[in-house]
């Protein structure tokens, strides 16, 4: 399968151009590549077409990774009332700008929902549906409002929870060893275990 280049041109093949426009006025431009991900393009072509995206939120925002997009209900996990698309998967990889559907642990459950790339994540190749690129105002998407949702709170709290128990256990055992002395340890390493 040949892979034709993004065009970075905002003048030329403008059917296969989505505008998106931001609330703070910005407009972001994006190449749509058929080539790529022909069912996946035209989906958003069609939702575009019938005014699905206008005043929908970017609902999921990570520093560092990416921006997402394309729920009615700003919930995550809404989508459009047409079916379904299957996975269309391939080589190119997810880099600064790269435009990939978004979906639920099915391969096969691509609807509306898209997200835009601020840094190269090469994990989410041939497993996200990449079907476009930014081609114009990179520095709009990066200027996205990161949102702190209780989802996200969720996974903070449980990572601060690890942390805490690491702490706890290094504390015990640092606790511990201040317990034993020194003799104690020299006998240790020279007692010979007997079976």
């Amino acid at each position: 399968r040949v892979f034709t280049p993004v065009n970075f041109d905002v003048t030329e093949d403008r059917e296969n151009i989505l505008l998106l426009d931001l609330s703070n006025g910005e407009r972001v431009s994006i190449r749509l590549k058929p080539d790529w991900a022909p069912n996946h393009v035209e989906r958003v072509k069609t939702l575009t077409r019938q005014g699905f995206y206008d005043g929908i939120i970017f609902h999921r925002v990570i520093d560092g990774f990416m921006a997402q997009t394309g729920d009615p209900t700003g919930t995550g996990t809404g989508g459009s009332e047409l079916p379904d698309i299957a996975e269309e998967f391939h080589r190119m990889p997810h880099v600064r700008g790269s435009v990939s559907m978004a979906r639920s642990a099915s391969p096969d459950s691509a609807n509306s929902q898209f997200f835009l790339v601020f840094y190269p994540r090469f994990n989410l190749d041939e497993n996200y549906t990449n079907f476009g690129r930014v081609i114009a105002n990179m520095a709009a998407v990066d200027a996205i409002e990161r949102k702190h949702r209780k989802w996200h709170g969720k996974q903070v709290k449980k990572g601060i929870k690890k942390a805490n128990a690491r702490k706890r256990v290094e504390k015990r055992a640092k606790k511990q060893l201040r317990k034993t002395t020194k003799e104690d340890i020299v006998k240790s390493m020279f007692t010979k275990k007997r079976d």
